[in-house]
């Protein structure tokens, strides 16, 4: 159905075009673990008065003008459409209730948005697991946002459980964390810097561009190369780090936390190549997909401040995000029984990305594509530069107090982005001094149990070299 102008809002943008696609149809799933029984009476009202104004798009469907081009448009939200409340069987054990809830994110996460309604919905979960006494699970589809942004909106519906009245607050992002030696602005070191970074964009968008066309990576433990690895049903498991053993690390080593979470799963995840595969896979060529927050900003800002002021909707709001491609250090490279050059491979690796123009590239080439052959022949160029890769990472950085949803403190909370072509998505989120990270692994592909066997592994072999070396 095709609609005049003057019925519809604000134009989608190219991304949430791509990222809603006959090509890709990518959501992010968040779960909030509850150290309380869940009382959903609050539910509808909650709905009502606090998220659905948050942004218009979540009272907004996805259509196409008579122009063909896309828009959001309101309608009306009825908000009993998307909740769901779940029926597992009853008095059963908790060991129980954390395999179907499993089950039960797995098959939500197969589930496609239907387009005639807003694109997201809420899973009330009563049954008590190993980790909550109740869960609750928000599925937004990614057209609506970015992560940045739909835990800005996430966020909004929470209080900090010790004070209701007082703001949550978040740790203060480093400022030039890739940079080791402190250099100063001088000619002297930004010449070399200008040049080293006009070689780096050269190579770097090339490499872009043939791995997003015809570029795969091998077929390994972690990658079969099969088509249509997001029709395949998934398996989230989930560890905890401690954030001061990682800033331990970080000082000694005088890198940034994401270094030395980076540099931990890939360590982890060449132990587990190295242990699930014959010899001659060992040392295949693997790369990651880092997405990076494209904001020029410091933090979090107030969703109050996105949506009520124009100028800054557009600013903050939205997928505002790019991926960098990075190869995954192979064993053959670095002394294995020394897993802390991982994390410098880590450090150098991000670092000459950053000092690289390719991803302003990137995003040109891609709205030159818009351009010439249309949005949904570009998501197919997107689509390629996810599938021809092993592993995607991406990670957000929660409060630092514990939150409460309604008097419901949260224990812990998680996400994972879903209906990627990739067997293997690893998400990170800290909250109250911990790191969650979530392993997303194709059922079948990957064994979920020894990667995060693997994982916990490396952390530990890291800190504990870093311990006898200090």
């Amino acid at each position: 159905m095709e609609f005049k102008q003057e019925e519809l809002s604000e134009p989608v943008s190219p991304t949430g075009q791509y990222l809603n696609s006959p090509v890709l149809s990518i959501s992010i799933i968040g779960v909030l673990e509850l150290e309380v029984p869940i009382d959903d009476s609050p539910t509808m009202a909650l709905l009502k008065d606090v998220f659905l104004p948050i942004n218009p798009r979540f009272s907004s469907i996805m259509v196409r003008d008579e122009n063909g081009v896309k828009h959001w448009k309101r309608v009306e939200v009825k908000p009993m459409d998307h909740v769901k409340f779940p029926t597992f069987p009853a008095e059963k054990s908790v060991e129980f209730y954390d395999e179907y809830l499993n089950d039960y994110i797995s098959k939500i996460a197969m589930d496609e948005f239907p387009q005639s309604r807003p694109l997201w919905e809420i899973h009330i979960i009563k049954y008590p697991t190993t980790n909550a006494a109740g869960t609750l699970i928000f599925k937004l589809h990614h057209s609506l946002g970015d992560g940045y942004s739909l835990m800005g909106a996430l966020l909004s519906c929470l209080q900090r459980a010790d004070n209701p009245s007082l703001p949550l607050t978040f740790p203060k992002l480093q400022t030039n964390a890739t940079n080791l030696g402190g250099e100063s602005g001088s000619i002297f070191t930004s010449v070399p810097r200008f040049f080293s970074g006009l070689v780096n964009t050269v190579s770097d968008f090339g490499w872009s561009l043939l791995k997003s066309t015809v570029v795969e990576d091998d077929r390994t433990p972690i990658r079969s190369g099969d088509a249509g690895m997001e029709f395949r049903p998934i398996t989230i498991t989930t560890m905890t780090f401690s954030l001061d053993r990682i800033k331990q690390i970080k000082t000694d080593l005088r890198v940034s936390i994401n270094d030395v979470i980076t540099g931990t799963i890939f360590y982890g995840t060449q132990l587990y190549m190295q242990q699930a595969s014959c010899d001659e896979l060992r040392n295949a060529h693997s790369t990651a997909l880092v997405l990076l927050n494209t904001r020029n900003i410091a933090g979090y800002k107030s969703v109050d401040e996105m949506v009520m002021k124009p100028q800054t909707v557009t600013k903050y709001w939205g997928n505002q995000f790019a991926f960098l491609h990075v190869p995954i250090p192979e064993l053959n490279e670095t002394d294995s029984s020394d897993p802390i050059c991982f994390i410098y491979k880590a450090h150098q690796m991000i670092k000459k990305k950053r000092n690289s123009g390719a991803v302003y590239l990137t995003g040109r080439l891609l709205e030159t594509l818009r351009k010439l052959i249309g949005p949904e022949r570009t998501a197919r160029y997107m689509y390629g530069t996810i599938k021809n890769s092993s592993m995607a990472l991406t990670n957000m950085i929660g409060p630092v107090e514990q939150m409460a949803l309604s008097n419901h403190p949260v224990r812990s909370f998680y996400f994972m982005v879903v209906g990627v072509p990739l067997s293997l998505t690893i998400t990170m989120v800290s909250y109250t001094g911990k790191l969650r990270v979530a392993v997303g692994t194709k059922k079948g592909l990957i064994d979920p149990q020894r990667f995060k066997s693997c994982i916990e592994k490396a952390f530990d072999m890291m800190f504990n070299a870093e311990v006898k070396s200090a």
